[in-house]
């Protein structure tokens, strides 16, 4: 959806899987959905460009959102990715909580934390996924979650370890998005 009138009605629960591009966001979701090729996977990092929803059913639904970073884009169409996801932070009422997926060897950068002040501004629930953790050792990684936790600590976020090419943190992960989109 390259426009918020595009998007489905704001009913039912969603949550959105946001991060820069080349962190590994659609594996991650293909890893938690279960789904091998869910969200399309490509060689060259920036490839999401709109907001694009995938459905459980007719009332639930993840968004993934485009990633910043690599894209080779212009500025205007940087301006406008801006502007559409700060609109739809703010306005979406299906908007459950924000998956933030960053790379565990290169955490926190300028688009990280403008993530966490955008849903700390809109008080959105976040989820912290330290991606590719299978790319340091168990020490490391804990060693950057520590870091992390104490840099977003007054953040209401959770925060864990993540390999999508592992399977690391899968099941935290599986039962955060599932307490989101089925709050009792």
């Amino acid at each position: 959806m390259a426009a918020i009138k595009q998007l489905p009605e704001d009913d039912g629960s969603e949550v959105a899987f946001a991060g820069r591009s080349n962190v590994g966001k659609s594996s991650v979701i293909n890893k938690i959905t279960h789904r091998r090729s869910l969200a399309r996977i490509s060689k060259s990092p920036g490839r999401t460009r709109e907001l694009n929803y995938f459905s459980y059913d007719e009332n639930t639904h993840l968004v993934d959102l485009p990633g910043y970073g690599y894209a080779k884009v212009n500025v205007a169409m940087r301006d406008a990715w801006a502007k559409l996801l700060e609109r739809y932070l703010q306005e979406r009422k299906s908007l459950q909580g924000v998956f933030l997926i960053m790379d565990v060897r290169h955490p926190m950068g300028k688009f990280d934390q403008l993530m966490l002040n955008y849903c700390q501004t809109c008080n959105l629930p976040l989820h912290v996924l330290l991606n590719k953790s299978d790319k340091l050792s168990k020490n490391a990684g804990n060693k950057v979650l520590a870091e992390v936790r104490r840099e977003i600590k007054d953040v209401d976020a959770s925060i864990q370890l993540f390999s999508a090419l592992k399977g690391t943190g899968l099941d935290e992960a599986r039962q955060k998005l599932a307490d989101w989109l089925y709050p009792e």
